[in-house]
């Protein structure tokens, strides 16, 4: 079920009646019913996969809080959290990255004449698979570092990592935002009702009008290049990038909508990001849950910019890769994310650079947030 469809329009509104109807305390039920039934709509038995990693992070966030409290077993601790992440990102890997890997490996068997592997998958990439791995990672970790409280309650777990409005496409949402807001509840409200419908109606606009029809005009310059010339090729370019930009942003302001219509508040995921005013900024301001994820998982443990400029260096270009393979399977992506590396590492050699050429040339540049600081 997509936010642009029929299906969702139906879908929608007999969840918001149902859900203000039924006693508060047993609304959050309700959402998990709906929410996995929203799930299930795109492929019924891949729900067993969300059921999987909901179980194992649960259970892992339970027995962490046990081991490392009240027996104070650090190390035992560790070793549960390294499983159940290592759990949840086999999932990822065999369902996502398996076949990749094996395809290039056959690749370089076939260059050194050798007999390749021959395995064939059924399988189709899970829808949303991605963002809810990544959120469920997220409360075992945070739960570890004792940032936020262990869940005891399953049901209500089980709400935060498959609440619908962000299941499929983002935000990754945070534990510490929120499992509170799941644990209190929520109330009728108008305001938040008329902002919701406000956010869905600018949503569906770029994601309707906008993007696919863009989209219409850069599939056929595309597909059919050698008829064009170089500047429509670069119009074509040009326009590419305000589809993806409409298209994400669109999907995520349905997201963000549909929560605040149910009284919930999911993070801004899109900040105005081609009115950056470097890389740096421009990667503050897009897809914002992805990567500040990157940043407090990744990149801190990683050691951040404690250890110096080359690891420091290092470190930035290990979470662009990792992020151009977040978005696909396919060397395309992973060159994608290592340029955008590249591009992060050149911005902080040429920060004072820049900032004595502004200045010499009396350029005024102002609300620039760097990406990645600790």
């Amino acid at each position: 079920m997509m936010f642009n469809s029929m299906q969702y329009l139906f879908f929608f509104p007999i969840v918001v009646l149902l859900y203000f109807i039924i006693p508060k305390k047993i609304r959050y039920i309700w959402l998990l019913a709906v929410s996995f039934y929203f799930y299930m709509c795109w492929n019924a038995k891949y729900a067993i996969l969300l059921f999987i990693s909901i179980f194992i992070t649960w259970s892992a966030g339970l027995c962490i809080r046990i081991v490392k409290t009240e027996f104070g077993l650090g190390k035992v601790a560790k070793g549960i959290l390294f499983f159940s992440i290592a759990g949840n990102l086999s999932i990822l890997f065999v369902f996502k990255y398996l076949s990749f890997i094996i395809e290039n490996i056959n690749f370089l068997l076939e260059k050194l004449k050798l007999q390749p592997f021959v395995l064939e998958f059924n399988w189709i990439l899970p829808v949303g698979i991605s963002f809810y791995i990544f959120q469920a990672i997220g409360y075992v970790i945070d739960v570890y570092r004792e940032k936020v409280p262990v869940e005891k309650n399953f049901l209500r777990y089980a709400l935060f990592i498959s609440f619908f409005p962000q299941l499929v496409a983002g935000p990754i949402e945070r534990t510490e935002n929120m499992m509170a807001q799941l644990r209190n509840g929520s109330c009728f409200d108008i305001r938040r009702i008329r902002k919701g419908m406000v956010l869905i109606l600018w949503g569906l606009y770029l994601k309707l009008v906008l993007a696919d029809n863009l989209g219409t005009v850069v599939t056929a310059v595309y597909e059919n290049y050698e008829n064009y010339a170089g500047i429509h090729i670069v119009l074509a370019t040009m326009m590419f990038a305000i589809q993806i930009y409409c298209d994400f942003c669109g999907y995520s302001n349905i997201a963000i909508g549909s929560a605040e219509i149910l009284g919930y508040r999911l993070m801004e995921n899109f900040k105005s990001p081609y009115l950056a005013c470097s890389i740096s900024d421009f990667w503050k301001r897009w897809h914002v849950s992805l990567t500040s994820w990157f940043t407090d998982y990744v990149y801190i443990p990683l050691g951040g910019n404690r250890k110096g400029t080359v690891r420091t260096n290092i470190n930035t270009m290990i979470v662009f890769g990792l992020s151009g393979a977040w978005h696909g399977a396919s060397w395309t992506y992973i060159i994608w994310g290592v340029l955008n590396g590249v591009l992060m590492v050149t911005d902080k050699f040429t920060v004072e650079l820049r900032k004595k050429l502004r200045n010499s040339m009396q350029i005024s540049i102002g609300g620039g947030i760097n990406f990645l600081q600790e």
